[in-house]
């Protein structure tokens, strides 16, 4: 369960919240229809999301201090997650799409 910190910054959870928009399809969500990625159009046309990715990464980056999301060189779309919260922590992290 991820919660507001004690000193009151929500990073952990806009950081969580941008990992399930990558791993959300577009359309998926009722409610957030202009959240997440064509995970499944990008299969059947071996062409990663890169553009829908790089949407996602500014539609959050308002939430750090420094975000960038960029893709490994994978067969199947992976990108990597480096986050500099608005307190200083650095976060690394590895997002399979």
């Amino acid at each position: 369960m991820v919660e507001t910190a004690q000193d009151g910054s929500n990073d952990l959870i806009w950081l969580v919240t941008l990992i399930q928009c990558l791993k959300l399809n577009l359309n998926e969500s009722p409610f957030y229809a202009g959240y997440g990625i064509p995970a499944k159009q990008s299969v059947i046309q071996q062409v990663a999301p890169d553009f829908n990715v790089a949407l996602t990464q500014q539609q959050f980056s308002q939430y750090f201090a420094a975000l960038s999301v960029t893709k490994r060189n994978l067969p199947t779309p992976t990108y990597d997650i480096r986050v500099t919260t608005n307190q200083g922590v650095s976060i690394t992290t590895t997002v399979p799409v």
